[in-house]
Protein backbone atom coordinates (compact mmCIF):
# COMPACT_ATOMS: atom_id res chain seq x y z
CA UNK A 1 0.00 0.00 0.00
CA UNK A 2 1.33 3.32 -1.17
CA UNK A 3 1.89 6.15 2.05
CA UNK A 4 -1.54 8.18 1.89
CA UNK A 5 -3.33 5.24 0.98
CA UNK A 6 -6.41 3.65 2.61
CA UNK A 7 -7.26 -0.04 1.97
CA UNK A 8 -11.13 -0.70 1.15
CA UNK A 9 -13.57 -1.70 3.27
CA UNK A 10 -14.39 -5.33 4.57
CA UNK A 11 -18.15 -6.42 4.96
CA UNK A 12 -18.61 -9.35 6.21
CA UNK A 13 -22.05 -11.07 6.50
CA UNK A 14 -23.53 -13.84 8.69
CA UNK A 15 -25.96 -15.01 5.82
CA UNK A 16 -28.90 -15.47 5.27
CA UNK A 17 -29.42 -11.43 4.56
CA UNK A 18 -32.75 -10.05 3.46
CA UNK A 19 -32.45 -9.61 -0.54
CA UNK A 20 -36.16 -8.45 -1.40
CA UNK A 21 -38.34 -6.14 0.72
CA UNK A 22 -35.85 -4.07 3.02
CA UNK A 23 -32.07 -5.23 2.21
CA UNK A 24 -30.37 -3.08 3.95
CA UNK A 25 -27.17 -4.71 4.07
CA UNK A 26 -26.59 -5.35 -0.12
CA UNK A 27 -27.57 -1.50 -0.62
CA UNK A 28 -24.87 -0.31 1.72
CA UNK A 29 -22.92 -2.80 0.12
CA UNK A 30 -23.24 -0.95 -3.06
CA UNK A 31 -23.30 2.12 -1.35
CA UNK A 32 -19.55 1.57 -0.24
CA UNK A 33 -18.64 0.25 -3.56
CA UNK A 34 -19.31 3.57 -5.05
CA UNK A 35 -23.26 3.84 -5.39
CA UNK A 36 -24.69 4.81 -8.56
CA UNK A 37 -20.82 4.36 -10.24
CA UNK A 38 -20.62 1.04 -8.64
CA UNK A 39 -19.12 -1.50 -10.62
CA UNK A 40 -19.40 -4.66 -8.51
CA UNK A 41 -17.68 -8.01 -9.44
CA UNK A 42 -19.96 -11.76 -7.72
CA UNK A 43 -18.06 -14.74 -7.08
CA UNK A 44 -20.22 -17.60 -6.35
CA UNK A 45 -17.38 -20.21 -6.13
CA UNK A 46 -18.85 -21.56 -3.06
CA UNK A 47 -22.10 -22.15 -3.76
CA UNK A 48 -23.16 -25.55 -6.01
CA UNK A 49 -26.18 -23.64 -6.77
CA UNK A 50 -26.32 -22.54 -10.77
CA UNK A 51 -28.27 -19.59 -10.40
CA UNK A 52 -26.62 -17.76 -7.54
CA UNK A 53 -24.23 -15.66 -9.58
CA UNK A 54 -27.40 -14.51 -11.47
CA UNK A 55 -29.40 -13.89 -8.16
CA UNK A 56 -27.10 -11.07 -6.86
CA UNK A 57 -26.92 -9.68 -10.20
CA UNK A 58 -29.88 -9.49 -10.40
CA UNK A 59 -30.20 -7.66 -7.07
CA UNK A 60 -27.38 -5.51 -7.08
CA UNK A 61 -28.50 -3.79 -10.29
CA UNK A 62 -31.92 -3.09 -8.68
CA UNK A 63 -30.28 -1.55 -5.76
CA UNK A 64 -28.50 0.72 -8.13
CA UNK A 65 -24.83 -0.55 -9.17
CA UNK A 66 -24.11 0.89 -12.52
CA UNK A 67 -22.49 -2.44 -13.38
CA UNK A 68 -22.55 -6.22 -12.51
CA UNK A 69 -21.26 -9.61 -13.67
CA UNK A 70 -20.80 -12.88 -12.33
CA UNK A 71 -17.28 -14.24 -12.10
CA UNK A 72 -17.54 -18.21 -11.42
CA UNK A 73 -14.16 -19.49 -11.13
CA UNK A 74 -14.30 -23.36 -11.55
CA UNK A 75 -10.89 -24.84 -11.57
CA UNK A 76 -7.48 -23.40 -10.65
CA UNK A 77 -6.85 -22.16 -14.39
CA UNK A 78 -9.42 -19.95 -13.87
CA UNK A 79 -7.74 -17.91 -11.42
CA UNK A 80 -4.71 -16.92 -13.80
CA UNK A 81 -7.32 -16.16 -16.81
CA UNK A 82 -6.47 -12.61 -18.10
CA UNK A 83 -10.35 -11.94 -18.56
CA UNK A 84 -10.96 -12.74 -15.28
CA UNK A 85 -8.27 -10.65 -13.61
CA UNK A 86 -9.16 -7.81 -15.95
CA UNK A 87 -12.96 -7.79 -15.01
CA UNK A 88 -11.13 -7.81 -11.44
CA UNK A 89 -9.08 -4.58 -12.08
CA UNK A 90 -11.74 -2.98 -13.03
CA UNK A 91 -14.64 -3.59 -10.08
CA UNK A 92 -15.39 -1.36 -7.60
CA UNK A 93 -16.48 -4.10 -5.42
CA UNK A 94 -16.20 -7.89 -4.70
CA UNK A 95 -18.71 -9.72 -3.41
CA UNK A 96 -18.62 -13.71 -2.42
CA UNK A 97 -21.68 -15.27 -2.28
CA UNK A 98 -22.39 -18.33 0.28
CA UNK A 99 -21.90 -21.97 0.12
CA UNK A 100 -18.49 -23.72 1.41
CA UNK A 101 -15.70 -21.68 2.02
CA UNK A 102 -13.48 -24.33 1.42
CA UNK A 103 -14.53 -24.51 -2.17
CA UNK A 104 -13.44 -21.07 -2.24
CA UNK A 105 -9.88 -21.64 -0.71
CA UNK A 106 -8.68 -24.71 -2.56
CA UNK A 107 -10.65 -23.17 -5.80
CA UNK A 108 -9.18 -19.56 -5.34
CA UNK A 109 -6.40 -19.69 -2.73
CA UNK A 110 -2.97 -18.90 -4.49
CA UNK A 111 -4.16 -17.65 -7.53
CA UNK A 112 -3.48 -14.58 -9.37
CA UNK A 113 -6.95 -14.00 -9.03
CA UNK A 114 -6.14 -14.11 -4.82
CA UNK A 115 -3.58 -12.11 -4.84
CA UNK A 116 -5.53 -9.45 -7.50
CA UNK A 117 -8.47 -8.98 -4.79
CA UNK A 118 -6.03 -8.83 -1.89
CA UNK A 119 -4.04 -6.12 -3.51
CA UNK A 120 -7.14 -3.88 -4.96
CA UNK A 121 -8.56 -4.43 -1.58
CA UNK A 122 -5.39 -2.55 0.00
CA UNK A 123 -5.59 0.02 -2.62
CA UNK A 124 -9.11 0.59 -1.58
CA UNK A 125 -11.75 -0.95 -3.48
CA UNK A 126 -14.47 -2.84 -1.18
CA UNK A 127 -14.22 -6.78 -0.95
CA UNK A 128 -17.33 -8.63 0.76
CA UNK A 129 -19.28 -12.12 1.35
CA UNK A 130 -21.42 -14.10 2.58
CA UNK A 131 -21.65 -17.04 5.18
CA UNK A 132 -18.50 -18.68 3.60
CA UNK A 133 -17.75 -15.67 1.31
CA UNK A 134 -18.16 -13.72 5.26
CA UNK A 135 -15.70 -16.62 6.44
CA UNK A 136 -12.65 -16.31 3.55
CA UNK A 137 -12.28 -12.98 4.24
CA UNK A 138 -9.48 -12.77 6.70
CA UNK A 139 -6.00 -14.14 7.47
CA UNK A 140 -7.30 -17.35 9.37
CA UNK A 141 -10.27 -18.88 8.05
CA UNK A 142 -12.51 -21.52 10.27
CA UNK A 143 -12.93 -24.38 7.98
CA UNK A 144 -15.19 -26.01 10.06
CA UNK A 145 -16.10 -27.15 13.48
CA UNK A 146 -18.55 -28.52 16.22
CA UNK A 147 -21.57 -26.69 17.54
CA UNK A 148 -21.71 -25.37 20.81
CA UNK A 149 -21.40 -22.76 23.62
CA UNK A 150 -18.13 -24.66 25.25
CA UNK A 151 -14.90 -24.01 24.00
CA UNK A 152 -13.34 -27.82 23.34
CA UNK A 153 -10.17 -28.96 22.29
CA UNK A 154 -10.20 -30.01 18.86
CA UNK A 155 -13.69 -28.57 18.14
CA UNK A 156 -12.73 -26.14 15.24
CA UNK A 157 -10.22 -26.50 12.31
CA UNK A 158 -8.47 -23.28 10.80
CA UNK A 159 -7.16 -22.85 7.30
CA UNK A 160 -5.86 -19.97 5.16
CA UNK A 161 -8.53 -17.44 4.17
CA UNK A 162 -7.97 -14.70 1.70
CA UNK A 163 -5.82 -12.77 3.73
CA UNK A 164 -7.32 -9.60 3.80
CA UNK A 165 -6.24 -8.66 7.21
CA UNK A 166 -5.23 -10.85 10.31
CA UNK A 167 -7.33 -8.59 12.72
CA UNK A 168 -10.08 -10.89 13.47
CA UNK A 169 -11.29 -14.39 12.74
CA UNK A 170 -15.36 -14.60 11.54
CA UNK A 171 -17.67 -17.27 11.99
CA UNK A 172 -21.04 -16.90 10.55
CA UNK A 173 -24.77 -18.15 10.99
CA UNK A 174 -23.66 -17.54 14.74
CA UNK A 175 -26.77 -17.74 17.11
CA UNK A 176 -28.75 -19.47 14.69
CA UNK A 177 -26.33 -22.37 15.11
CA UNK A 178 -24.68 -22.06 18.37
CA UNK A 179 -21.38 -21.54 17.01
CA UNK A 180 -19.75 -19.69 20.17
CA UNK A 181 -17.89 -22.58 21.62
CA UNK A 182 -15.70 -22.48 17.83
CA UNK A 183 -14.94 -19.07 17.67
CA UNK A 184 -13.75 -19.30 21.23
CA UNK A 185 -11.62 -22.46 20.49
CA UNK A 186 -10.43 -20.64 17.38
CA UNK A 187 -9.06 -17.54 19.42
CA UNK A 188 -7.35 -20.08 21.89
CA UNK A 189 -5.01 -20.71 19.22
CA UNK A 190 -4.67 -17.00 18.01
CA UNK A 191 -5.31 -14.13 21.09
CA UNK A 192 -4.02 -11.72 19.04
CA UNK A 193 -6.79 -11.80 16.45
CA UNK A 194 -10.60 -10.54 17.64
CA UNK A 195 -13.19 -13.03 16.80
CA UNK A 196 -16.49 -11.85 15.12
CA UNK A 197 -19.62 -13.95 15.75
CA UNK A 198 -22.49 -12.73 12.73
CA UNK A 199 -25.55 -13.25 13.20
CA UNK A 200 -27.90 -14.20 9.87
CA UNK A 201 -29.44 -10.85 7.94
CA UNK A 202 -26.21 -8.89 9.95
CA UNK A 203 -23.18 -7.46 8.62
CA UNK A 204 -19.99 -5.49 10.09
CA UNK A 205 -18.96 -2.98 8.16
CA UNK A 206 -15.68 -2.27 8.96
CA UNK A 207 -14.08 1.27 7.28
CA UNK A 208 -10.93 1.81 6.02
CA UNK A 209 -9.60 3.20 9.75
CA UNK A 210 -10.37 -0.70 11.30
CA UNK A 211 -13.96 0.85 12.23
CA UNK A 212 -16.45 -1.63 12.55
CA UNK A 213 -20.25 -1.13 12.51
CA UNK A 214 -22.99 -3.19 12.66
CA UNK A 215 -25.80 -3.15 10.19
CA UNK A 216 -28.92 -5.56 9.74
CA UNK A 217 -31.47 -7.36 12.27
CA UNK A 218 -29.49 -9.22 14.65
CA UNK A 219 -26.26 -9.01 16.21
CA UNK A 220 -22.80 -9.12 16.23
CA UNK A 221 -20.75 -10.75 18.86
CA UNK A 222 -16.99 -9.51 19.50
CA UNK A 223 -15.05 -11.67 21.21
CA UNK A 224 -11.62 -9.81 22.37
CA UNK A 225 -8.96 -12.79 23.72
CA UNK A 226 -5.99 -9.44 24.02
CA UNK A 227 -6.41 -9.72 27.95
CA UNK A 228 -6.82 -13.74 28.55
CA UNK A 229 -4.56 -14.08 31.62
CA UNK A 230 -4.62 -18.22 31.03
CA UNK A 231 -5.61 -20.94 28.54
CA UNK A 232 -5.39 -24.44 28.95
CA UNK A 233 -5.50 -25.36 25.29
CA UNK A 234 -1.99 -26.87 25.74
CA UNK A 235 -3.10 -29.22 28.88
CA UNK A 236 -6.10 -30.82 27.47
CA UNK A 237 -7.12 -33.58 25.11
CA UNK A 238 -9.03 -33.58 22.58
CA UNK A 239 -12.67 -33.47 23.44
CA UNK A 240 -12.04 -31.75 26.53
CA UNK A 241 -13.48 -28.77 27.59
CA UNK A 242 -10.61 -25.20 27.28
CA UNK A 243 -10.19 -22.95 30.51
CA UNK A 244 -9.64 -19.52 29.44
CA UNK A 245 -9.32 -16.69 32.06
CA UNK A 246 -9.80 -12.85 31.08
CA UNK A 247 -11.87 -13.00 27.49
CA UNK A 248 -13.64 -10.03 26.59
CA UNK A 249 -17.58 -9.89 25.07
CA UNK A 250 -19.25 -7.38 23.26
CA UNK A 251 -22.64 -7.74 21.69
CA UNK A 252 -23.38 -5.16 19.53
CA UNK A 253 -26.60 -4.39 17.48
CA UNK A 254 -27.25 -1.94 14.13
CA UNK A 255 -25.14 1.67 14.85
CA UNK A 256 -22.99 -0.27 17.58
CA UNK A 257 -19.28 -0.09 16.53
CA UNK A 258 -15.95 -2.02 17.58
CA UNK A 259 -12.10 -0.54 16.88
CA UNK A 260 -10.49 -3.54 15.98
CA UNK A 261 -7.29 -0.89 16.74
CA UNK A 262 -7.68 0.31 20.12
CA UNK A 263 -10.15 -3.12 20.99
CA UNK A 264 -12.99 -0.13 22.25
CA UNK A 265 -16.43 -0.91 21.66
CA UNK A 266 -19.21 1.95 21.67
CA UNK A 267 -23.17 1.92 21.17
CA UNK A 268 -22.74 4.31 18.52
CA UNK A 269 -26.07 6.07 17.17
CA UNK A 270 -27.70 3.81 20.13
CA UNK A 271 -26.61 6.12 22.26
CA UNK A 272 -27.95 8.77 20.72
CA UNK A 273 -31.48 7.45 21.56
Amino acid sequence: MEAGEQRGWIVPIGGAEEKESAPRILKRFVNVSGGRDADIVVIPTASRQSDTGARYEKIFRELGAERVDALDFAHRDDGKREDRLRRIEQATGIFFTGGNQLRISTILGGTAAAKLIRSRNAHGITVGGTSAGASILSEHMIAFGDEGSSPKAGSVRLAPGLGLTNRFVIDQHFRQRDRLGRLVTALAFNPFAVGIGLDEDTAAFIAPDNTLEVEGTGAVTVVDADGVEFSSMAQVEEGQPVCLLGLTVHILTAGATFNLHTRKASAGTLADG
